[in-house]
């Protein structure tokens, strides 16, 4: 499907909802664009990489409790072999 697009005198252009829905993109997230040649773009949702410091602190706060190792290597095993 295409869609045309209107650029206006500032050189800017906006995109309809439907596409945003498409893309998967919400107020306030970031679109990136990647030159091609011929003189096309790549567009797509920009997804902030992870980082295992945002991965660690993700769960902070919501338990009072404290797992040991071997209570958390318990859990990986029985979660590895489908008992969770």
């Amino acid at each position: 499907m295409t869609t045309t697009l209107t650029v206006t005198k500032k050189g800017q252009i906006t995109l309809k909802r439907d596409l945003l829905n498409h893309l998967g993109i919400k107020p306030g997230e970031q679109i990136t664009l990647e030159r091609l040649p011929a003189g096309q773009l790549r567009l797509h949702a920009a997804r902030p990489a992870g980082s295992i410091e945002r991965f660690i602190g993700l769960l902070a706060g919501k338990s009072d409790k404290t797992l040991t190792v071997e209570e958390m290597n318990e859990i990986a095993a029985r979660g590895w072999a489908g008992q969770e």
